[in-house]
């Protein structure tokens, strides 16, 4: 009998897939104190895992531990070493949120570009008369947009820029141009030289040395006035401070997060309170079919780990 421990809630869809197998048991916790969960990860075989941070005392807690399936795509909050020491098995739900990742990212930047706020405010302020003294929106068509990470979610997100007939680069190192190419992209290698030529950029990164602040004010400072950065990655990859000043300069025109560098941000983090940034408290895949798409393969990939066929693209190489 296996053991799984589901580190905060899931959908239910993914608890019925357990509960159709005699050969799993299963326990919910949203008690997230050190020693309780101490306590509770002894004699567990799999660990669903959300938000909460995985350490590495916790970690070496679970003596049992075969497998750790995160309910997302990133796994920053997992200790990669101690989880590669004691050869535990790290997945993720990579197929579950393309979709709503990518309309995510659009909703941003419709919202920025076509001002939602301006215009709801004008109407319920009574000032319809006034619209013609509104400042110009500014359309996404024959736009240029670079997105930074092709991977599942930049190309889902790309077919998406296609339809709005907008001219799409794509900054990632590790995939060939034959293959941007056949998604209808053009690979760029040099992302400093490039940024500057960009209306609109998204990022699809992990959390690494080489993406920190991978914009910066130095970057900032050489893009078009006009331009939109979006961000729904990782929140390392924009400086954040660079990123105030360069709005409060003028120097591009808005920006989307949907992440942060610390999450929750301090009270005191400058953007919170700049009113040229879009916010969302990184709730991009928080969509009904996002969350049951992410709850079942969650589970699915503990119930295929130990059947033996968990796939490969599921598995996070240590």
């Amino acid at each position: 009998m296996k053991k799984v421990l589901i580190i905060e809630k899931i959908h239910n869809s993914g608890i019925e897939l357990l509960k159709k197998r005699q050969d799993f048991t299963y326990e919910i916790v949203e008690n997230l104190e050190v020693n309780f969960l101490k306590n509770k990860l002894k004699d567990c075989d799999a660990v669903s895992l959300r938000v909460f941070k995985l350490d590495k005392e916790l970690i070496e807690s679970a003596e049992k531990l075969k497998i750790i399936s995160r309910h997302g795509v990133g796994y920053d909050n997992v200790d990669l070493k101690t989880t590669k020491e004691k050869n535990i098995t790290l997945a993720i739900t990579a197929k579950a949120n393309a979709v709503s990742v990518a309309e995510h990212v659009f909703f941003m930047m419709l919202s920025i570009s076509r001002g939602v706020g301006m215009y709801d405010k004008c109407v319920r302020d009574g000032n319809f008369s006034k619209r013609n003294d509104l400042q110009l929106t500014k359309e996404l068509w024959n736009k240029n947009i670079l997105i930074a990470g092709f991977g599942r979610i930049g190309k889902n997100l790309i077919k998406k820029c296609k339809g709005f007939d907008m001219n799409v680069f794509v900054y990632d190192p590790y995939v060939d141009e034959e293959t941007i190419t056949r998604f209808g992209g053009k690979k760029i290698n040099d992302f400093s030289k490039n940024v500057r030529d960009m209306d609109y950029l998204s990022f699809h990164l992990p959390s690494t040395d080489e993406t920190k602040n991978l914009i910066n004010l130095k970057v900032l400072s050489s893009m078009k006035k006009s331009a939109i950065l979006i961000n729904t990655s990782r929140g390392t990859v924009i400086n954040e401070l660079d990123l105030n000043e360069a709005l409060n300069k003028n120097m591009i025109l808005g920006a989307g997060l949907d992440v942060f560098a610390k999450e929750p941000p301090d009270s005191n983090n400058p953007l919170l309170k700049n009113k040229k940034v879009f916010l969302s408290p990184h709730t991009s895949t928080f969509t009904e079919e996002c969350t049951e798409r992410m709850g079942v393969d969650t589970i699915q990939n503990i119930i295929d780990f130990f059947d033996g066929k968990l796939d490969k693209s599921m598995i996070v190489k240590l």
